[in-house]
């Protein structure tokens, strides 16, 4: 007769990424999306301790949810665990404790004497009744399933000498990796390596995702990622002053159409053109406004570029517009109040008059590529112009190269940049990447995860400044459309899904996506 299986009522993952829930355990419904750094994680534990649970208690409850997961997803096999010297490695004696109990052939390692441990850790120690064979760099043989108990997301030093050694060759065995909290190696706060990293399979991590789950490098190495409920009550979290979340559609809500209204009520969103040898980026923002909602979308270029779009599109329209001045005189119609720069725009000082003039004018304004680049050498003269909107919509979306030019490239978590470049010029920051951040310049961000390889193509990020735009017209706050535009795109390439796909294919997606978000959210 095999193992029994775990059986714990009080252990509920709460969300899944990668693998999904696992069958036979119950996914609890409500938001997740708080995000906690390691020392806010701490002191969640803390506080929870402080309002009466045992701190042994929320460690039994990690380690019951580490090898719930291992039983629930492996078969029958010799397991090897390595302990660290703090929380995490107790968490492993706790994981091979009750493995053990159950039949499985467990192997324990650890990076110190038992006698060396301290507090909670040493407890679950004493626990173990089993050897405790200390760890080199020594290749620790056949096992199907390594569980890395060495250190947990609060790292805060790079893995040299024989513990690199000993993460080499883990990540070149041929067991199934499962970390406990986040790989060892990972900064939970900012997803660097420090130094060398476990590569896992499968990560459990507890109470709420950390930001080393979400940003890259980290979250590469995460494998599939749980997140287990170990009784941490969620008032803990009106005290830790949560400033970054996941990106959900929990936190904004998309417009909706009122049954007496017309297409102005959903906005003019203005695209500008580049020149006629440069419309294609122009037309992929119009039709991402165009999908996204807003009742209007004008192209505005000069004659030449606009006999190019002529001959491509129906749906949006065409309006003659060849430098700042002009593009100021026809914002002055209030119905316009949207526009879009810098997809094929050209680098230079008429993309600034263009810029300048947008910023000038009442409409939101969305600032991508080239009107980013153009101000490369004068960027304090395009926060300036920002800063005198007072408030009114404006968002710009660099990637880390547009990044660096007006910010520097500087170094720090993904997270921290874009939130002081948010403060800094005053915009909404949507700072692209396989983990794009948004940032509000009042000091709060999310990280969006629908990204998908899919979205390394050329264009997309067009199609994603018009997604932001068409939001903007139809009233959405800037940060809010700029999280809503992340999470649609990445939906709809996730969507089409195909090798092959490019960035014509992402606004035909938007609409079913649109239609799903309604359905689960109305």
């Amino acid at each position: 007769m095999g193992p029994a299986t775990l059986r714990d009522p009080f252990c509920f993952i709460l969300a899944g990424r990668g693998g999904g829930a696992p069958s036979g355990r119950s996914v609890l419904e409500w938001p997740v999306q708080d995000l906690l750094t390691p020392r806010q994680m701490a002191l969640a534990d803390r506080l929870a301790v402080d309002g009466g649970i045992a701190s042994l208690t929320l460690m039994e409850n990690a380690g019951q949810a580490v090898a719930y997961e291992v039983t629930q997803r492996f078969p029958l096999q010799p397991v090897l665990v390595l302990c660290g010297p703090g929380n995490n490695g107790g968490d492993g004696f706790v994981v091979a404790r009750l493995l053990s109990e159950r039949g499985w052939p467990v192997r324990v390692g650890a990076t110190c004497a038992k006698s060396d441990l301290s507090g909670d850790a040493a407890m679950m120690a004493r626990m173990w009744t089993g050897p405790v064979e200390r760890i080199g760099s020594e290749t620790w043989g056949d096992f199907g399933i390594i569980v890395d108990a060495l250190f947990g997301s609060g790292l805060s030093r790079d893995i040299e000498g024989e513990l690199a050694d000993l993460v080499a060759a883990i990540n070149a065995s041929a067991g199934h990796v499962v970390a406990i909290d986040i790989p060892s190696g990972i900064d939970g706060e900012t997803g660097a390596v420090r130094g060398t990293a476990i590569e896992a399979d499968l990560t459990v991590t507890f109470f709420r995702h950390k930001p080393g789950h979400l940003l890259y490098p980290g979250a590469r190495f995460c494998g599939d990622v749980l997140l287990a409920d170990i009784g941490i009550p969620d008032s803990v979290l009106d005290e830790l002053n949560i400033t970054l979340h996941e990106n959900d559609p929990h936190l904004w809500s998309l417009p909706r159409r009122r049954a007496d209204g017309h297409k102005f009520d959903a906005g003019n969103c203005v695209v500008i053109s580049g020149d006629n040898l440069h419309t294609g980026a122009a037309r992929l923002s119009a039709w991402g406004a165009v999908r996204a909602g807003a009742g209007l979308v004008t192209l505005a270029g000069n004659a030449p570029a606009l006999m190019v779009h002529a001959a491509h599109v129906t749906a949006i329209m065409l309006e003659t517009c060849d430098d700042g001045a002009a593009l100021a005189e026809m914002l002055e119609d209030r119905r316009k109040n949207c526009v879009v720069l810098g997809p094929g725009l050209g680098v230079g000082e008429p993309a600034r008059q263009m810029v300048l003039a947008a910023l000038a004018s009442a409409a939101a304004v969305v600032l991508d590529a080239d009107a980013l680049t153009s101000f490369a050498e004068r960027p304090t003269a395009l926060f300036e112009a920002i800063r005198q909107r007072d408030g009114r919509s404006t968002v710009m979306t660099p990637h880390m190269g547009e990044f660096a030019r007006l910010f520097g490239a500087g170094g720090g978590a993904k997270t921290e940049k874009a939130i002081s470049a948010a403060g800094i010029s005053g915009a909404v920051i949507l700072l692209k990447g396989a983990d794009t951040v948004i940032a509000h310049p009042e000091g709060r961000a999310v990280i969006n995860t629908t990204g998908t390889p899919l979205l390394a193509t050329a264009g997309a990020g067009d199609v994603l400044a018009g997604l932001i735009g068409g939001l903007l017209a139809q009233h959405m706050p800037a940060f809010e459309a700029a999280c809503a535009a992340a999470y649609i795109h990445g939906r709809a390439a996730q969507a089409h899904g195909r090798p092959g796909m490019i960035a014509d294919d992402l606004p035909a997606m938007v609409p079913a996506i649109l239609a799903d978000l309604a359905v689960a959210f109305d």
